[in-house]
């Protein structure tokens, strides 16, 4: 039985992460991915490398690939399933653990974290902003949940598994070296491409 650090990356290890991957239907959320980062690529210059922290099955890489040309995919994940089908996909290097544990030599022109963040045990986001810093080349993507203050909401029943923040600007008073590109927000009821109420930041290495 792997061991991690918190309580958090447990429970997306076990089996509420198996089934959080069943109510990812392909077909709904690929157009709405595509109409999303085509916004956010078209603020960005000579992106070839991408590198997703928690990429589940690969739904916002998958976007990505089809509004880019010879592009070096990479996802973080941790768990199994989700790893084994998106391997199955053969475009992108899938790496299977934890995003506190992740290390690399690699650097990325892109680095995207999207519905993850808001998951992370607040005592180690400061270690997962350190990565995204550390690891992205040129920019650096947060696509989540936004308030401007830190708030704990109950998740499909469970306690202390959805956390809701500044992200963005917390990265932005941590890392002087950053700057803000744009950022937009995307509604659920949007009726042609909708997300869940994500708030999305684009920063970039200055």
């Amino acid at each position: 039985m792997k061991t991690f650090k918190t309580e958090q990356e447990d429970f997306w290890f076990g089996e509420f992460g198996d089934k959080y991957i069943t109510r990812n239907d392909e077909n709904k959320y690929l157009s709405s991915n595509i109409t999303l980062f085509s916004k956010i690529l078209s603020k960005t210059k000579q992106v070839t490398s991408v590198v997703e922290f928690g990429c589940n099955i690969g739904l916002n890489l998958k976007a990505i690939d089809q509004l880019t040309d010879n592009i070096r995919l990479t996802g973080i994940e941790i768990n199994q399933s989700a790893v084994e089908e998106l391997r199955a996909w053969k475009k992108a290097e899938v790496l299977e653990g934890s995003i506190l544990d992740y290390e690399s030599k690699e650097t990325f022109d892109f680095c995207l974290a999207k519905g993850v963040l808001i998951h992370i045990n607040p005592e180690y986001l400061s270690k997962v902003y350190d990565k995204l810093y550390y690891f992205s080349k040129k920019y650096i993507c947060i696509c989540e949940y936004y308030n401007p203050t830190p708030v704990s909401l109950s998740y499909r029943g469970h306690n202390e598994r959805l956390f809701k923040r500044d992200f963005a600007g917390e990265m932005l008073d941590s890392f002087s070296g950053l700057e803000l590109v744009d950022y937009g927000f995307c509604y659920h009821r949007d009726s042609n491409y909708p997300q869940d109420d994500i708030t999305w930041f684009l920063l970039k290495k200055i």
